[in-house]
């Protein structure tokens, strides 16, 4: 047997210069009663709960690997609805930080989300076009929502009726019954993609924001009723409902009652109102804020009042106006009060209301938060407190980064400045301002770093005081890179107008200084000119040669002391992106935009091995010290690790959710740090964990069936004509599985019961009490008393979300042995809302069969009656629970004569009723 060669694992480390992603929104929390102190925003696949405050992480829930896309408060203030990249929806709790339940069922992306008013049920759509209603306290999906041809926009549930809400792109607005699940009414009038709605005025108004400039306004009636704001001065009520009802089934009606333009040109991105319905603040895809005041209905009756005055006067004037014809426009209905510019786009915004001003939240598209307060009574309206949450990250994305040479540090440059990072705790502890940077390095000793820039400047500054100490004219053209001499003496510097510069290290005496200390500059010693830009150039470890990528797709090899050609590697399709050069300089890898690695030998300049490596441009690709292990970076999000000798790929880590730009490999081999355009810094650690190549082959090919499981059609069951309802859940790996053991637990329960009755057979025939015979291993090590105790344990232990797709997935044969399980279980009293909820799927979808089988026949009977008898024995014992808690709350208000959570003020007054009675009582 040969022998095998070991590797480590490297795992997903700290997440860090991420203020909030650009796919997710931004809300306030209340938690521990602090109004505008919190706000929870996405962040790649975690949640961070900002403190505003202090600037600081309160608290981040963890994710899994799938972007946050949308974010929703429960009314109860304890948890958090989060919705994720690949169609999982999950609730958090608050006070613990930890997922509750995990909902799957869309798809792709959730794109809306939102809680009843009760906090009891979640609305979920996504861009596979379903809307789903889930069960909070169940942690099971009710049913899904199917009519909608493009991406569900906004989902809401209405407080009035039983009643859900839906847009989509596809520039219809639903109405569904949930009592009957379907709709009942579709508003077909936008001519563009719906980007969002909300209602106000108790949910008498409906106000919607799509790909143009007009914010459309409707009236909403319910059952025929006429709104109040829409009485004429002899209290007669004007009926402006104009379109046509299709029968008396409908519940509601809805009427345009106009538009109002926006001053924003780009479509709707989100509209946001206060709990009041005050204000409502509308947002596009540009730098501003639209801030409308919503009028009560008090103010709607005067302004109406108003206009049949000027009716009155102007009657005499032109005898053809009627009072009668005056109605209220929807300028009356929503006015604007002011417009809000921001210093960057806005992705989300959330505001929070007092009395006199609103306290305004914005996530910006460059990677920050802003906090400020607005006055909506004065006519200026003139944004105050303004106060940007912006340390922890950068504005623009990260191009270049390096460790330090003890592996402390970390320096990360873009295109507005360059900041240091400490590597433990991965916090900003120094920022410094620079130009468009696109190469970095530490000078020797730590105490400096070196930019190269877009403009060709090379810039040094000094980390401790963060100053810059030179801004040196180094080339006409971008530097692309700068390579640290072995020696520590110089650097090497290539850029975009075809040179390569050398340059060494000296300290001079600073000027306008009285003082003798000196400062470290660089003085150029030589130029090489090249017949190309210059992508890349880097030392070997020896200093004997260097190493130049050139835009006509090959790599040049140059001796150091004489500046001779050496070498000439052609092969690559596109320009080479990034190299680097083996510890013991016998190896070159070239990252290539035409997605491919080629491994070179610097001995004879030949190609060992081309290695199609990633599904986009390869931007970065860096050995690991004194190995032939090397990392690649790409702009198909993944890093991956691969063998330079085996020319194995060893690993692929995936974590970044757009572009990686540029990666860093730590001295000792054990960090590797990477930034992508998701504007996210990640460290990956190696772990002491070895990594055996088989298995991780064996893994990349289960994720792949999972994947087309995942991506399988939706079931079908039997019985269902209509196509606009359907199951809530999805079929995946993880129901497949439970089917499986669902499966595996009724052959263990036949097997043993079948046992059971042989023994007591045995011991009947013989007249004596027979050993029981042993338990199967699964009734021991799920410690099972008995086989319907285990099965029991097998039913439990799947999840409630998952449980109608697994039951779905099984074979009619064990469908009938689980009828009769599930009629001993109800005999028993166990667990009954469980088994009726299986009992009642396994009846609607296998109806036909059940009905025609003459064995199950009496079963079904039977069950009709149990059935009957423990849903109501489980009803009178909730009612029966609720009347005691009823009693006990009583009796406690009547010992302590004050009701729960009554104010001082009551108090007082009931003492002192209770006071003139006793003086009442000695007086007679």
């Amino acid at each position: 047997m040969g022998i095998t060669k070991q590797y480590l694992r490297f795992e997903p480390g700290d997440v860090f210069g991420l203020v909030g992603s650009l796919k997710s929104n931004i809300v306030y929390l209340e938690i521990s009663r602090s109004h505008g102190k919190f706000c929870a925003v996405g962040a790649c696949e975690n949640v961070i709960v900002w403190d505003l405050k202090t600037k600081e992480k309160h608290l981040t829930l963890q994710g899994e690997k799938h972007e946050v896309t949308i974010i929703s408060p429960c009314p109860d203030k304890k948890h958090l609805a989060v919705g994720y990249n690949d169609g999982m929806v999950r609730v958090f709790s608050l006070i613990s930080r930890e997922c509750i339940c995990t909902f799957s069922g869309h798809k792709s992306a959730v794109s809306a989300l939102n809680y009843d008013a009760q906090g009891l049920q979640l609305v979920s759509g996504s861009k596979d076009t379903n809307v789903i209603v889930w069960d909070i306290v169940n942690e099971a999906g009710l049913y899904r929502l199917k009519g909608h041809k493009g991406q569900i926009t906004q989902a809401v549930f209405l407080r009035r009726e039983n009643v859900l809400v839906s847009s989509s792109k596809d520039t219809y607005i639903k109405f569904w019954d949930l009592d009957t699940q379907h709709c009942f009414k579709t508003l077909v009038t936008h001519r563009s993609e719906i980007y969002d709605f909300v209602f106000v005025s108790d949910e008498s108004r409906l106000i919607t924001g799509s790909a143009d400039s007009e914010l459309r306004v409707w009236t909403i009636n319910y059952h025929g009723k006429k709104l109040e704001a829409d009485e004429g001065d002899d209290g007669k009520k004007i009926d402006l409902d104009t379109d046509n009802i299709e029968d008396d089934m409908n519940i509601l009606s809805c009427t345009k009652l106009g538009s109002v333009i926006r001053q924003s040109r780009t479509h709707v991105v989100s509209m946001v109102t206060d709990k009041h319905d005050k204000v409502l603040i509308c947002h596009g895809n540009d730098k501003k804020l639209e801030v409308f005041s919503l009028p009560n209905e008090e103010e709607l009756k005067k302004r109406l009042a108003k206009k049949k005055k000027k009716a009155r006067l102007k009657k005499s004037e032109d005898p053809s106006i009627n009072e009668d014809d005056v109605r209220l426009e929807a300028s009356d209905y929503i006015k604007q009060l002011t417009q809000v510019f921001l210093p960057a786009k806005i992705r989300s915004v959330d505001f929070l209301i007092g009395d006199t001003e609103i306290k305004l939240l914005s996530l910006l598209t460059n990677n920050s938060i802003e906090t400020s307060s607005l006055d909506i009574q004065e006519k200026s309206s003139q944004r105050a407190d303004i106060n940007s949450h912006v340390l922890p990250g950068h504005r623009t994305d990260v191009r270049a980064l390096c460790f330090s040479s003890d592996n402390t540090a970390i320096v990360t440059v873009s295109a507005e400045s360059a900041k240091l990072w400490n590597r433990s705790s991965v916090k900003c502890i120094r920022t410094m301002t620079c130009e468009y940077s696109v190469a970095c390095v530490f000078a020797p000793g730590d105490r400096h770093i070196i930019l190269g820039t877009k403009s060709g400047k090379l810039q040094i500054f000094d980390i401790a005081s963060g100053d810059l100490l030179e801004d040196l004219e180094a080339h006409n053209g971008t530097i692309y890179s700068i390579s640290l001499s072995p020696d520590k003496r110089g650097i090497l510097t290539g850029s975009a107008d075809k040179t390569v510069k050398f340059w060494n290290f000296e300290f001079v005496q600073q000027e306008k200084t009285s003082s003798t200390s000196k400062h470290l500059t660089l003085q150029h010693s030589r130029t090489l000119k090249m017949d190309e830009e210059v992508m890349c150039a880097k030392y070997s470890p020896d200093q004997r040669l260097f190493a130049v990528s050139l835009l006509d797709n090959t790599v040049k090899v140059f001796f150091v002391d004489t500046l001779k050609f050496f070498l000439s590697l052609y092969g690559h399709k596109l320009p080479v992106l990034s190299l680097d050069i083996s510890t013991d300089g016998t190896l070159l890898i070239s990252g290539s935009a035409d997605r491919n690695i080629k491994i070179w030998g610097l001995d004879f300049g030949d190609c060992h091995k081309s290695i199609f490596a990633h599904d986009d441009s390869i931007m970065c690709v860096q050995f690991v010290p004194n190995t032939h292990l090397f990392f690649s970076g790409s702009k198909d999000k993944k890093l991956k690790q691969w063998d330079a000798d085996s020319f194995e790929h060893i690993l692929t880590l995936e974590g970044h959710h757009a572009e990686i730009w540029t990666l860093a490999v730590s001295t000792r081999g054990n960090f590797v740090a990477t930034a992508s355009h998701d504007k996210s810094l990640r460290l990956w650690e190696r772990t002491q964990e070895p990594l055996i190549l088989e298995e991780e082959r064996e893994m990349e090919r289960e994720k792949e069936i999972d994947q087309q499981v995942g991506q399988s059609g939706e079931p079908v069951v039997a019985g269902e004509t209509t196509n606009e309802v359907g199951l809530a859940g999805k079929k995946s790996i993880e129901t497949v599985k439970a089917a499986e053991r669902l499966m595996e637990a009724i052959e263990v329960y036949k097997d043993e019961s079948g046992k059971l009755e042989l023994h007591e057979e045995d011991c009947k025939r013989t007249g004596k009490q027979l050993p029981k015979p042993p338990k199967h291993p699964l009734l021991i090590a799920f410690n099972s008393e008995s086989p319907n105790h285990y099965m029991l344990d097998s039913l439990k232990k799947i999840k409630s979300s998952e449980l109608e797709e697994s039951l779905l997935v099984m074979p009619f044969s064990y469908v009938t042995d689980l009828l009769k399980i599930l009629d001993k279980f109800l005999t028993f009293g166990w667990e009954t809302e469980l088994v009726c909820r299986c009992l009642f799927f396994l009846l609607r979808v296998h109806q036909g069969e059940i009905i025609s089988n003459q064995i199950l026949l009496p079963i079904v009977d039977r069950l009709r009656t149990v059935t009957s008898n423990r849903v109501n024995q489980l009803r009178d014992q909730i009612g029966f629970n609720m009347a005691g808690l009823q009693f006990l709350k009583r009796k406690l208000e009547d010992r302590d004569e004050v009701k729960f959570f009554a104010d001082a003020t009551t108090t007082r007054k009931k003492k002192k009723k209770k006071a003139d009675k006793v003086i009442l009582a000695l007086k007679t």
